[in-house]
């Protein structure tokens, strides 16, 4: 079995009966879209696998360490870039530009070109589903987010985009950036 294989059953297993936010479908939906879109630009099997650990140690009981000790050194580099401090002590909506700031510290600051490549798959993934609701609800949708300001959203955003502008020639940033564009055109920051 490839070290992707075992991503694949590992986060099923911790993502059992967990359900996409403001979305009815099962949590794992996203992990494998954000391994589809990796794969449109690399065949990195430790990517890959990334890809579809991503939100694990986020967001389910699985530790680093696990991560680490399962999948190796680099697939737990490139998860722990994608995994926020999410301050327990504090309420979700007094960290929130704080763990996005510190977020955005750990792209900037990436050694490993795949890590760009992760974050691209994740948020080009949480964009499309943002402008799904975002079409159904207009900005009525940050109301069910820790950050309901959209401006900050699109600070964000926005952020992200220009850390991977490097990933430019790929389809995947080139549609990231026309939905940012869409969803925060009347926004500013």
């Amino acid at each position: 079995m490839t070290v992707f294989d075992e991503a694949v059953i590992f986060a099923v297993e911790k993502h059992s009966g967990m359900m996409r936010k403001r979305e009815s479908t099962p949590y794992i939906l996203h992990p494998l879209e954000v391994a589809a879109i990796v794969g449109t630009i690399s065949s990195d099997e430790e990517l890959l696998a990334a890809a579809v650990l991503h939100d694990t140690v986020e967001d389910t009981d699985a530790t680093m360490e696990e991560i680490e000790q399962r999948f190796g050194p680099r697939v737990a580099m490139l998860v722990s870039s994608e995994t926020e401090d999410k301050r327990a002590e504090l309420p979700p909506e007094e960290s929130w530009r704080i763990r996005k700031e510190e977020s955005l510290e750990k792209l900037k600051n990436a050694e490993d070109p795949a890590v760009k490549v992760l974050w691209l798959g994740d948020k080009l993934s949480n964009m499309r589903a943002l402008y799904r609701a975002w079409r159904v609800a207009g900005c009525g949708i940050w109301e069910s987010f820790h950050q309901t300001d959209p401006a900050q959203q699109a600070w964000y955003y926005r952020s992200v985009d220009a850390l991977l502008s490097e990933l430019k020639g790929y389809e995947a940033w080139q549609e990231l950036h026309a939905l940012v564009e869409i969803m925060f055109s009347d926004t500013d920051w």
